[in-house]
């Protein structure tokens, strides 16, 4: 049975993107601004690969990212530019106040150290918040536990469980009215992704915290898997960083 506490945490997830989503409309037509993220960070390290954690490689691309969108002449905020542990719920909250135009969260795939496929599993994938089935939920639950790090997540979620399947459909069911055009900033960066050779494991929607309240197109993209030797030299390397980097600015171009 679905607890009543989790019930609490939709009206409030509705109500704060109801309330953000409106402030983004009044206030948003000046300056095109992109929140980037980071993900993970501090005492949340993500993904491991043999040599390089996830916190370290997502931050180097999104610096990386800033600087290049900053000499287009866009206007970039980024949720941690050092390695710091920021909650989900500030990222996002960020984002609103900024009145930004995009959102985008960088983050390293991997696969469990058992799997089969490990070393030989390659490719990049871009997700946007929505409805995924239970059993396809593996990417949501990793990045959502980051919130079990946070002081008072309880508190902060209104009794949401990352651990929980029940709380990933209520998540889910946030109502979204950025969704086409998140799909849509999401396929042209998968695109990019594609042209430069790399593997194209598609766009997916999912329940992911980070991206639930979002007053704007927000995309969490997963740049790669550190599980896999080739790609996390690529990953760790300037060149393949350089690479991503450009995959994204001319997907953000393409999507203005």
């Amino acid at each position: 049975m679905i607890r009543s506490s989790l019930f609490i945490f939709l009206l409030l997830l509705l109500s704060f993107g109801n309330s953000f989503a409106e402030g983004f409309e009044k206030g948003g037509a000046g300056t095109f601004t992109v929140v980037i993220d980071a993900g993970h960070g501090g005492k949340d390290g993500g993904a491991r690969g043999a040599r390089y954690t996830e916190k370290h490689i997502a931050l180097k691309v999104a610096l990386k990212l800033r600087d290049a969108l900053r000499k287009k002449g866009i206007r970039v905020v980024m949720t941690r530019s050092t390695d710091v542990f920021i909650p989900l719920y500030e990222r996002i909250a960020l984002a609103n106040r900024a009145k930004a135009q995009l959102f985008i969260s960088i983050h390293c795939n991997s696969l469990p150290y058992r799997s089969a496929n490990r070393a030989s599993t390659k490719g990049v994938e871009t997700y946007v918040s929505g409805f995924g089935r239970l059993d396809e939920q593996d990417i949501a639950i990793r990045e959502n536990a980051s919130i079990l790090l946070e002081k008072d997540y309880k508190k902060n979620y209104g009794g949401y469980d990352p651990r929980d399947p029940e709380s990933i459909i209520l998540l889910s069911l946030m109502k979204d009215r950025y969704r086409s055009k998140s799909i849509q900033l999401a396929s042209l960066m998968q695109r990019q992704y594609r042209g430069s050779g790399r593997v194209d494991k598609g766009v997916h929607e999912k329940s992911l915290a980070v991206l639930a309240r979002a007053s704007m197109p927000a995309v969490l993209t997963e740049i790669g898997y550190l599980s896999s030797p080739t790609e996390e030299r690529y990953l760790a390397s300037e060149s393949g960083q350089s690479e991503i980097v450009k995959n994204i600015v001319d997907a953000i171009g393409a999507f203005r």
